[in-house]
């Protein structure tokens, strides 16, 4: 299977519409399960993933970088590096360090290529923004390792408007390199967060988008409807605010777009979000090769400008 790839902001790098999240991998996915994932991934013609330094310190016994080892591991193992896109991030609390510091950057970008056993990163992303450091002393320490070759492009997460715009500014006053890419929290029912200053400034500024939780943290699957839903993952405790009258509403709209698609709701919410403009791709993620299929086959879904208002409706606050 073939599809189109986009362009990634003003960067270099193109990519299909699905990301597939590497939060799983070391967690509710171990190396085997990941690797049976990310072969069928790359199989079905696919190369971005997306994980981070930080995944997964919140299980017992983890100390982060269980993630990147494992991809680490399977293109090491698979000698695949130069057909991945590799995405990964800096400036969440690590055992012995955070944020975005040069010297706490200079550390982590180095035990990062360790762990992912390559020597460069596709797409290096601001994971939270930090108050403390100076926006320009980041940006320095991102051109540095740009002209080293260790990084390609650079990116902004879980920035709003203000701070995005700040940093775009530095960069473009002191000829250092622009975040080129954004990944902000934004599906069918979160999105307040991304939708307003922070989409127009993307468009405005030509920014590649990259969403995360894009599945709403399972919920735009149709798996939890009820309270009582909730303990069939280890996820369900972070659907319960959804669990609302515009939840349900938006269910129900996934349930009859879906139905004339002979789709998933999942497979319908992410078509939703490839279809959206200021969207490059959403990030997904799966524990299942069934799972992955059904996240494969939302980027084969075009959905027509009645299901996109239906669903937009739906999901209006």
């Amino acid at each position: 299977m073939t599809t189109t790839k986009r362009a990634l902001g003003g960067s270099s790098l193109t990519l299909s519409p699905l990301v597939f999240g590497g939060n799983v991998f070391g967690w509710t996915a171990d190396k085997a399960r990941s690797f049976a994932l990310l072969d069928r991934f790359a199989e079905a013609g696919f190369e971005t993933i997306d994980t981070a330094d930080v995944y997964s310190t919140w299980v017992p016994g983890n100390a982060g970088g269980e993630s990147e080892a494992i991809i680490g591991e399977w293109m090491k193992a698979r000698g695949n590096r130069d057909q991945i896109n590799l995405i990964t991030k800096v400036g969440m609390q690590m055992p012995d360090g955070q944020g975005l510091s040069a010297a706490w950057i200079e550390q982590a970008v180095e035990a990062s290529l360790r762990r992912l056993q390559t020597d460069r990163i596709d797409l290096y992303f601001s994971h939270v923004f930090d108050e403390v450091a100076p926006v320009e002393e980041t940006l320095s320490a991102y051109d540095r390792l740009i002209k080293a070759g260790k990084v390609r492009a650079i990116g902004a997460s879980n920035h709003t408007a203000e701070q995005l715009a700040t940093a775009l500014k530095a960069a473009a006053d002191n000829g250092l390199p622009r975040y080129e890419a954004l990944q902000p929290q934004y599906n069918l029912y979160d999105r307040d967060g991304y939708d307003g200053a922070l989409r127009d400034l993307a468009l405005r500024e030509g920014l590649g988008v990259i969403t995360y939780y894009s599945l709403a943290s399972g919920f735009l699957t149709g798996k939890y409807r009820s309270q009582a839903d909730l303990g069939k993952s280890p996820r369900g405790g972070g659907v319960a605010g959804y669990l609302n009258e515009r939840g349900l509403r938006v269910l129900a709209a996934l349930d009859a777009v879906a139905a004339e698609h002979q789709a998933t709701p999942a497979e319908i919410a992410l078509a939703w979000l490839i279809a959206r403009e200021g969207v490059t791709a959403p990030i997904a993620s799966a524990t299942s090769l069934e799972q992955l299929d059904g996240l494969i086959r939302s980027t084969q879904i075009t959905l027509t400008a009645g299901d996109i208002t239906r669903l937009d409706q739906a999901s209006a606050a």
